[in-house]
């Protein structure tokens, strides 16, 4: 293990050059521009291409580009440049173009508070664009997560051939401390699947029902047509109703199919636990402390983190319900993921939600917990 001081934005960087990013296309945005900053230093030392475009959409659009053509590409933003790069996302989903898009959200709606912490963009990463799309989302809530959820997301991307969203918070992009993270040579790195059989017979889109495209990068004589629209097995547009049926089934059985291996949650003091915390993201270190503080006046709490905030940890969620009755949703907009995790349990949960940029503190935690439980 290494250990070393950084931010969370500076890991989300660091974690890419490692793991063998080689292309960014981005535009600076508040509070995620420490990513573009340190990667336009990184990667040009490590024979990579930085390129700041003069807009978000722009930015999105260079690296789907350098995705094509085989590079590992990424972008990053906060919620209005999400809100933007929406169209461009769709294309990736559809189009099947791997791509890491980095949103480290902020106060909102619109410009919002630009230097302040929320979580109001959950919803909006669980569907970033229009039509029916099924995205990848992590959430990472401590610095050594910014860094391995930032490879787990390249590693998504080449294997489901998808775009995925790496969700900071502002607290979590920006909170500095000493932390332990893997050797370079333990990692593992997922490549992108190439066809490999001969030119004439190359059907890029003809897949399994559960499975992704297999994209040749561009240049490579391997000759095939990407697009925004509907498309049969070489990629041309259709408008067959069968075809469309499968493919856009099949590009959420791709995913759905092999929650497996994206799913990712942790349990904290949930063993002899009477009451459980749900939070994710900074919110998480919150909830730490605060069970930490409860355990010592007797009281018996615990946290469910979701990593993965979707797909959801369903059947995670569903034993979290089973076994506890007392469930406390803690988060930082007025109820967005609370509301997908009752969907799930299929019972009402308690909240404790914040949306005016400033963090949930332990203390806050604490005390929502005596007044909904009379402790």
């Amino acid at each position: 293990m290494r250990e070393i001081v950084s931010t969370g934005n500076s890991l989300v960087a660091m974690a890419a050059i490692e793991c063998g990013c080689n292309f960014f296309g981005g535009y600076p945005i508040t509070p995620s521009s420490e990513i573009a900053h340190e990667l336009s230093l990184l990667l040009p030392q490590n024979g990579g291409t930085f390129i700041q475009m003069e807009d978000e959409i722009a930015g999105i659009s260079v690296a789907l580009g350098a995705a094509m053509s085989g590079a590992k590409a990424m972008t990053a933003s906060s919620g209005p440049g999400i809100s933007l790069k929406a169209e461009q996302i769709g294309l990736g989903f559809i189009a099947e173009i791997p791509i890491v898009i980095v949103n480290v959200m902020r106060g909102g709606p619109s410009t919002g508070l630009p230097t302040r912490v929320a979580q109001g963009d959950v919803l909006q990463a669980k569907n970033p664009t229009h039509g029916d799309v099924n995205m990848i989302v992590l959430a990472p809530s401590s610095l050594a997560e910014c860094y391995t959820q930032t490879i787990h997301a390249f590693n998504l991307a080449a294997r489901f051939m998808t775009p995925v969203m790496l969700l900071l918070d502002e607290t979590v992009a920006h909170m500095q401390a000493k932390v332990s993270l893997p050797e370079i040579y333990e990692l593992e790195i997922y490549k992108r699947d190439e066809f490999k059989g001969d030119p004439s017979s190359y059907k890029p889109y003809a897949a399994k029902f559960d499975a992704p495209a297999t994209l040749n990068p561009f240049f490579k004589g391997y000759r095939y047509h990407i697009t925004g629209l509907h498309h049969g097995e070489t990629g041309f547009p259709t408008e067959d109703g069968n075809i469309v049926e499968y493919n856009i089934n099949r590009l959420f059985n791709k995913i759905n199919l092999h929650t497996d291996k994206i799913e990712q949650s942790e349990e904290f003091m949930l063993d002899d636990a009477q009451i459980c915390i749900i939070a994710y993201g900074s919110v998480a270190l919150a909830a730490k402390q605060a069970i930490l503080n409860l355990r010592q006046k007797g009281l018996k709490v615990g946290l469910f983190k979701p990593i993965s905030l979707f797909p959801m940890p369903k059947n995670a969620l569903k034993e979290i319900a089973d076994k506890f009755d007392k469930i406390l949703v803690c988060e930082l907009n007025l109820g967005q993921y609370s509301g997908e995790i009752e969907k799930v349990i299929k019972k009402e949960t308690q909240k404790l939600l914040k949306a005016n940029g400033r963090p949930l503190t332990p203390s806050e935690i604490e005390a929502k917990i005596g007044e909904c439980y009379g402790i």
